[in-house]
């Protein structure tokens, strides 16, 4: 496998593992607003993995520029960094949210 064909499987690893986690977060989200709150840890705990493997990818871009193999920066490798970023912003978003479904559930 050449050189951009792996910059582009971890680029769409990163896409992908980020695009899941984000939306198992929205489940974990919906899952607590319906007070369903077990499955909503589930959801959380999947969206984390997910997250994981993102990084996974990431590290190997990041790994392979360290070592002097630079990547060419394409709008492609921008949107995977973008979704990572906004997985990470979007699951610490449902924790708290979560977090105060359960806080009212317990006061009702």
């Amino acid at each position: 496998m050449s050189e951009e064909e792996q910059t582009m499987q971890s680029v769409m690893g990163l896409i992908v593992n980020a695009g899941n986690a984000r939306g198992l977060a929205k489940e974990a989200i919906d899952a607590a607003h319906e007070g369903d709150f077990e499955k909503a840890h589930g959801k959380l705990k999947e969206a984390n993995n997910a997250l994981v493997d993102a990084h996974n990818s990431q590290t190997s871009m990041l790994t392979k520029e360290a070592s002097g193999e630079h990547i060419q920066l394409t709008l492609l490798v921008v949107h995977s960094q973008d979704h990572l970023m906004t997985a990470i912003t979007y699951i610490d978003l449902a924790n708290e949210l979560v977090s105060v479904y359960e806080k009212m559930a317990e006061k009702k």
